[in-house]
Parts: C-alpha cells; structure tokens; sequence
C-alpha cells in the first residue's frame, strides 16, 4: 500500500498563523508555535489517521458558528494583500492592517468568532494603551479592527450583531483617556532649512526646495518623472500619478512656477519615463566629490586613511545586499535628511561651539510650513488649494493659527 503523507506543520507569513494542508484545503491552527496550534495539530493528525475518518478540514464550508477569530482574520488577510496592493505588492494600509489586528489574534485567536464582542474590543484597545501607543494610532488600529468584521459580516463569516456590537465602542477621546498624547507635528523655520541643503545631495535639495514651494507631500515629490509635468505654459502644471486621495476620484495638479522650474531644468535631461531624482545619481555625485576631497594638497593622517577604510567596507556590504533604487521613497528621502542635519550641525559645533544647532526635522513638516506661510500671507482657501484639500477645515491640520489680528487687536484695545 502506498504510505499515506502527512501534512506538515507550517508558518502563513501574512497573519503570523500556524497552518496545515489537508487534501488542498489550508486549516489555520492559531499562533505559530503556540502551546494551543500545537495542541490543534496533534488532534487533527490523531483525528485523521482514525479508521474511517473524513479528513476534510474545516474551511469556507464550516458554518460561521464554528469559525474561529484566527481563521477569520486569515480570510481578511488573504483578501486585504490583493485589495490593498500597490503595483502587485502589498501596500501601507496592508502592513497597517496586520499591525492592526496582531493584538486580535494574540488575545483571542481561538475564540469563537461569534464570540467577539464590545468587551473584547475594549480588552485589545487596553492592551494599546499598555504597549504605550498614542491615542490618535489607537483609535485608527481599532478603526481597522471594526473594518475586519464589517467584511466578515458581508462574506457571511460572522453574525451582523458581531459587527453592530463593535460599532458600539468608541474612539478615545482627548483628556478622557490614559492614553499618550502624539506630539503635533509643527512647521520648521525656514532658515534651518536652508542650512541644512549644503550638507545633502542636490537630489534631495532639490525635493526640500520644491516642497517649500509647493507644498507637495513628500512621496509626490519624490515620484516626479518628466511625462507628468506639462511643460505647454507659462505655468508648468506637475499631475502626480500617484497620491494619497487617488482612490477617492480625487484630482491633483501642482503649478510649478519659475522658481521651481529652476529647480527641476537641472533634472529634466533625461527619458520621460524616468524618475527625475535618482539616488543612483546621487551616489555617483558623492563618489566625484570623494574624489576631489582626495585631490587636496594638505596631509592625510593614517586614522583619516582607516576611516576611509572602514566606510568603503560598509558601503560594499551595502551594495551585495542592497541595491541603489531609481527613486527615492519617503523613508529614504528622510533618512538623507537626518544625515544633513547630523553634518550641518558638526561643522556648527566647529565654528562655534555655542552656536544654536539645527533641530530635528522630516520632510512632513515642510509641506506645514508651506501651508502656514501659505494661510499667513494668502489666506486660507489659498492654503487649501496648494495642500490639495477638498474641504478648508483640513488646513487647521497643518497651518499654524495666524494671530496677527488678535495681537493689533490687542494693542488698540489694551
């Protein structure tokens, strides 16, 4: 007789479950590792090897009284990796959702799906609080949460009341909760701004500058390519293929006036395909300035030389293992930023070492200052139309509140 295979234990990467496939069909077994999916396992192997067993799993046929939190937020899961992908990979608000929803699984992957109420919920919401994540992460973690189970009641997974009981929890509100406060991100003063550039690329330079002007968010900026920049008026008009509001039917342009066309012709020599800031280029212009920093005529000490030595090593290493993309995304765009910032302030502290230093900033707060300045001087359907926003109210997001008036009003009226 043919020996009959047994299925293996394994990992689904996507949930962190363990999982089993019997004649085709995957069964989810809780936690990976888990005292319980081990456990689960074991029975399902003793089950199967009984004489005259079915060894059919419980899958999509299972009635939704038998399905478990896990294997619900496997099928979610399964379905969120497709319908949040980005050009066939998967895309922020799918590795948002599985930070989301790690918790639900931890606490109570084996619980009856059915089972799930308000109680539960506000358990998971706590458990948010413990791990020290800030009230506004919370209430969009438990608003993805409630999302999981408004899709499980439209595939007849779970009970409606499962899902109009999890609508009954609120969000966290300000001052009525334990939960941190997130610092607001502020505007930087334009003057750190600019003596942080002289220590970047010019790749990104360029990108702080235009986004002073523009206001664009930083992954427009960094996705410019010359075939989305009408060139046809006096006024470029810059229409990003990608952004945030996209999926809603939203509509973005970005005038490009003659400072910012400046800024963009030293870039635009290339296909229009192409990205307009690459950080292949970037390397290769660090490379040439290494080269002329080598050209001088003052003496090298041998610690200068085992330095140097030592960066080529991690540079290398870098390269087998990474290879220079053809555009920047906005964490590597940041990243450039904080290593100006780190540069700019050295060479402060050696001019003088009582000099006010550079604070800390992220590519974020330039579309604030673009805003404040923006509501300032133009007012605040300006500001609104620059972000790109559909309503006024969102400005107060990002703009400063002007007080100009209140401050002559006060000194008129004492």
């Amino acid at each position: 007789m043919p020996r009959k295979s047994v299925p293996s234990y394994r990992l689904h990467k996507a949930s962190g479950q363990a999982r089993t496939i019997i004649n085709g069909r995957h069964v989810y077994l809780g936690k990976f590792n888990s005292p319980e999916s081990r456990q689960r396992y074991a029975r399902l192997l003793a089950e199967m090897s009984e004489p005259g067993h079915d060894s059919t799993p419980v899958t999509e046929d299972t009635p939704m009284s038998l399905l478990s939190v896990s294997e619900v937020l496997v099928k979610y899961l399964e379905y969120a990796e497709v319908y949040y992908s980005d050009n066939g990979k998967p895309g922020k608000e799918f590795r948002a959702m599985i930070d989301a929803v790690a918790p639900v699984n931890e606490l109570y992957g084996n619980l009856i799906a059915n089972q799930f109420g308000p109680l539960k919920l506000k358990s998971i919401r706590q458990h948010m609080i413990n791990a020290d994540l800030c009230r506004t992460e919370i209430n969009k973690r438990i608003g993805r949460i409630k999302s999981v189970f408004k899709w499980a009641v439209s595939e007849e997974l779970v009970a409606p009341a499962v899902y109009e009981g999890l609508r009954s929890v609120t969000g966290l509100r300000y001052g009525h909760t334990e939960a941190r406060e997130s610092k607001p991100v502020k505007p930087i003063k334009e003057k750190f701004v600019l003596l942080t550039l002289p220590f970047v690329c010019p790749q990104v330079a360029a990108m702080a500058r235009l986004q002073l002007l523009t206001g664009m968010r930083p992954g427009e900026v960094t996705m410019m390519k010359p075939e989305l920049i009408d060139q046809g008026d006096e006024v470029w008009i810059y229409e990003p293929d990608k952004h945030k509001n996209r999926w809603r039917g939203h509509q973005r342009r970005v005038p490009l006036g003659p400072k910012s066309q400046e800024i963009l012709k030293a870039f635009l020599d290339r296909p229009e395909s192409d990205y307009l800031f690459s950080p292949a280029e970037a390397e290769a212009w660090r490379q040439e300035q290494r080269v002329i920093h080598r050209n001088r005529t003052t003496k090298i000490y041998p610690c200068e030389l085992r330095t140097r030595e030592k960066r080529s090593k991690k540079a290398r290493s870098r390269k087998s293992k990474r290879p220079i993309g053809n555009c920047y995304c906005s964490v590597s765009y940041r990243r450039a930023i904080v290593y100006g910032i780190t540069k700019a302030n050295r060479e402060l502290r050696k001019k003088d070492t009582d000099a006010e230093l550079i604070p800390n900033w992220t590519p974020y707060q330039l579309r604030h200052t673009y805003a404040t300045q923006m509501r300032k001087n133009h007012g605040v359907e300006a500001a609104q139309l620059g972000l790109g926003h559909a309503r006024t109210n969102v400005v107060d997001v990002y703009a400063e509140k002007n007080l100009s008036l209140l401050v002559k009003l006060a000194k008129e009226n004492g």
